[in-house]
């Protein structure tokens, strides 16, 4: 993997007003270009406070970021030109069919007619949605859902892709074929920021991760290495061995 910066993270802290204790605390990370980086940690950690921050949606109480693509920096009111965003909660409009979401947001993206529609169908096609491309999304399963939403955060081709857990409440097959496509993203040079709970999806599919707690990052680095340096086997025990067997709300 490249170890050109894609993301440069310095002492980003968060607290909300009406919070007692911040949300993220002095968090710094390196993310390389064509990396797949996991975000990882148990409910509450501060991992989509932080993803939040990272995709501009909210601004850090302290500390500086960076992005770069191709080694170039990014201005920061340029960044919604190269990052893309598929958050958890669904993200379009359900009684709109597929291809009219992907019309209204990559027209919000300024993307040239020609262009969209090229780029509409052949997001249609490798999702497997084309034979229902035209239908209300509203009557969608959970899979075909998920692969909508994707479509969408990637309907600009951007240089780095942020993935709240894309995978969550979806059958083995739209699982696997999500996966595989994000996948060859990669290959191609995007870099993906992926957070999910499926430790065993995040092992197979991140080459780097960190892992949070409490709004702190307390181990990150090449999975392989993290695991051997914590004589642990799997990212679950190794994910146990950090933040404890206790509930977490």
């Amino acid at each position: 993997m490249s170890e050109i910066p894609c993301i440069e993270i310095e002492h980003v802290t968060q607290k909300y007003k009406s919070a007692t204790d911040n949300s993220v605390s002095g968090v710094s990370l390196k993310i390389n270009q064509s990396d797949v980086f996991g975000l990882l940690g148990p409910n509450g950690a501060g991992k989509t406070t932080l993803i939040s921050i990272l995709c501009g949606i909210i601004p850090p109480s302290a500390g500086e970021i960076r992005f770069y693509v191709k080694g170039m920096e990014i201005a920061e009111k340029e960044r919604r030109s190269v990052v893309g965003f598929v958050p958890q909660e669904y993200a379009f409009y359900q009684e709109l069919t597929p291809r009219q979401n992907l019309d209204y947001f990559g027209a919000m993206y300024n993307l040239p007619k020609a262009g969209l529609i090229s780029r509409r169908e052949e997001l249609l096609d490798v999702l497997g949605l084309s034979k229902s491309a035209d239908k209300k999304v509203e009557t969608f399963s959970g899979g075909m859902k998920r692969r909508v939403n994707l479509a969408i955060g990637i309907i600009h081709k951007p240089a780095i892709l942020f993935l709240d857990e894309p995978t969550v409440g979806v059958d083995v097959q739209s699982k696997n074929a999500i996966i595989r496509y994000l996948q060859e993203l990669n290959i191609q040079g995007t870099t993906i920021i992926y957070t999910s709970h499926h430790m065993s999806e995040a092992e197979e599919f991140c080459n780097r991760i960190a892992l949070m707690d409490n709004g702190r990052v307390i181990a990150t680095g090449e999975l392989t290495s993290l695991l051997a340096q914590n004589h642990t086997e799997s990212l679950q025990s190794l994910f146990i061995k950090l933040t404890g067997e206790e509930y977490r709300d």
